[in-house]
């Protein structure tokens, strides 16, 4: 157990339902280890400096802004259509399925005659997004009524709703439910956002920055690994014209007279075709191995 004592304590505000596993995934390979125990809603994280809380995304915004929580991970839909004050201290462009924004889009029904947004005057739309989805028909001067839903809003054209305002990551199950989209409302990422008051205690603010800093290496590292190995100085030149050209190798000459080392980071993808192509000019003891973060 450890003896050091803690004056200060960051609480911090962590996404429950669609973002949770790739949150507690980009935490690890930052460095924190978080575990969640069944029907628990406050997980346990190794640092001692921070408390965890598990919640709904589109409830950390309001609670970050009431200083309930000193920061938390949420959506910049969430902080949007909750039309808090926060700090955004960092985005983090990730999401359930992958490093794409998600939209908030406006669908309908694959046989609908609705085409655009000019269309829906006077007709039902179903969202969680009730804030977001009327400044949107504000601003295209449309009227049309505009209803909260619980949940499985895909399937509630063409009985329940007319249209649907709903986050689209792939798109498949926009596609699964028979609906079209036809107009966007915003692209959101993931956000670390702080509370204003919290953001002025210079220990809590170094403390988040740090946490920023961690979580940014370790999304630039995503789908990124190292790539080590020896040579020749003779096959130097031809080396070098096998790797991307924006790319700078970190080049040291080995204990062994005329031969070197050279070191570089690339995309997983680029390596697959690049290894066997850097062994025919002459690479050798090639070593490919994962990154867990990348600080530029």
């Amino acid at each position: 157990m450890s003896n050091k004592i803690i004056k200060q304590k960051l609480t911090l505000g962590l996404p429950a339902g669609s973002l949770k596993e790739a949150t507690l995934e980009l935490f690890k390979k930052a460095g924190f280890r978080i575990t969640i125990e069944e029907r628990s809603y406050t997980p346990y994280i190794d640092d001692l400096e921070i408390e965890c809380m598990l919640m709904r995304a589109q409830e950390i915004p309001v609670y970050v802004e009431d200083g309930v929580l000193d920061a938390g991970i949420t959506g910049k839909d969430w902080i949007e259509e909750r039309g808090v004050k926060v700090v955004e201290v960092v985005e983090l462009a990730y999401s359930k399925k992958g490093f794409n924004p998600v939209r908030l889009c406006l669908a309908v029904p694959n046989n609908s005659a609705i085409e655009s947004i000019s269309d829906i005057e006077g007709k039902r739309i179903a969202t969680e997004f009730i804030g977001l989805t009327k400044k949107y028909l504000r601003k295209n001067k449309v009227n049309a009524k505009v209803e909260f839903s619980w949940g499985a809003t895909e399937s509630k054209p063409p009985r329940l709703a007319d249209a649907i305002v709903e986050l689209v990551d792939s798109g498949k199950s926009i596609q699964a439910n028979n609906l079209k989209i036809i107009g966007t409302i915003i692209e959101s990422t993931t956000r670390l956002v702080a509370n204003k008051n919290t953001w002025r205690d210079k220990w809590k603010r170094e403390k988040i920055k740090n946490i920023a800093l961690l979580l940014e290496g370790a999304l630039a590292a995503e789908n990124m690994v190292g790539l080590k190995m020896n040579l020749g100085k003779e096959n130097l030149r031809e080396i070098i014209t096998l790797l991307p050209v924006l790319k700078k190798p970190t080049i040291a000459n080995l204990s062994k007279r005329g031969w070197m080392s050279l070191e570089i980071i690339l995309s997983e993808q680029t390596v697959k075709n690049l290894i066997p192509a850097l062994k025919r000019a002459g690479a050798e003891s090639i070593i490919e191995y994962p990154l867990n973060k990348i600080i530029y």
